[in-house]
């Protein structure tokens, strides 16, 4: 029985957004990630599920990264990463306006200034599910690294700070909009942030003592509790174990199962309320070849389990 969408209009249509940008973290090869995924034969695999699919090529983002970007206290490549992601959350709302799911393809998780803002813009009061071993919500202050990938969520929710270079970023993200699956390596700033914020997280050490189905109501209950909401699922492969997803930036051990990653996936499609998915983080260049592959091969997997795909 295939699940009636909600918020998107029949016949079902995904837009594929490749963003093939690598300026909120420091290691080369992220970029390359949404490439061999749609080379992997995605667009595809979404058709033979049922979806009418527009993929226009991959964004090209040349023309607006900065040649000259110095850091702004320690965030680094701040007017590149504030450029591309204005530029997807435009792309990203376009496609929801026209009734499309965005399937965005990172790059780094910085992006989602852009996907979660472009969501938020038509979609106001969707509720954001973020699957991930880090909280990605440092501020530019409480960062050590000065990477941008662990901070989008600190802009979205304005908690940042004011960076005139982010001043398009609204605080568009409520704190009981954000619900956290898979957390295991968290700062201690970002541990007092979520909490002062009241932000519900269920860490690794959650879904060891409930098991990821009753952790996914449990989520749901939090951010969705009347299940009438729009869901925008935010997934970074490196909340799957290195052993399932090892060509990833930034792998902690003791990550979810193949089959937990899945299972949170069909579990979100099965609401019929997903109005967007990120995939981030697959970076090709951190691994042999073999390894490489089977991540690609998950991250298409985890793509099809959102948008449908079945075990029987």
């Amino acid at each position: 029985m295939s699940t009636l969408h909600k918020f998107l209009p029949d016949p079902k249509s995904a837009a594929i957004v490749g963003c093939p940008f690598s300026g909120g973290q420091a290691k080369i090869g992220v970029d390359h990630g949404p490439i061999h995924l749609v080379k992997a034969g995605l667009e595809q695999q979404l058709k033979d599920l049922g979806w009418q699919v527009q993929f226009d090529g991959h964004h090209q983002f040349e023309e607006i990264i900065e040649e000259s970007d110095p850091p702004i206290g320690n965030m680094k490549n701040p007017r590149s990463v504030s450029r591309v992601c204005e530029s997807v959350a435009g792309v990203v709302s376009g496609h929801a306006r026209r009734g499309q799911l965005p399937v965005v393809l990172g790059g780094d998780h910085s992006l989602a200034m852009g996907t979660v803002g472009g969501t938020l813009e038509v979609y106001p009061n969707a509720c954001v599910i973020w699957i991930d071993a880090h909280a990605d919500i440092n501020t530019p202050k409480t960062s050590d690294s000065g990477n941008i990938h662990g901070m989008p969520l600190a802009f979205l929710l304005g908690i940042a700070g004011n960076v005139p270079e982010f001043a398009w970023i609204k605080p568009v993200l409520r704190a009981n909009r954000l619900v956290y699956i898979g957390l295991r390596d968290v700062d201690s700033a970002e541990k007092r942030i979520l909490k002062e914020n009241g932000i519900k997280a269920f860490s690794m050490h959650e879904v060891d003592r409930h098991g990821i189905g009753k952790v996914v109501e449990l989520a749901l209950d939090a951010v969705n509790p009347n299940r009438d909401l729009p869901i925008h699922l935010s997934f970074d492969v490196d909340a799957l174990d290195p052993s399932v997803a090892p060509s990833t930036g930034t792998p902690v051990r003791g990550g979810l199962t193949f089959r937990e990653g899945h299972y949170i996936c069909e579990a979100i499609h099965e609401t019929g309320l997903l109005v967007a998915f990120d995939l981030m983080e697959v970076n090709p260049r951190l691994a042999d070849a073999e390894s490489v592959r089977q991540t690609v091969a998950v991250g298409c997997s985890l793509v099809r389990a959102a948008l449908g795909e079945t075990l029987l």
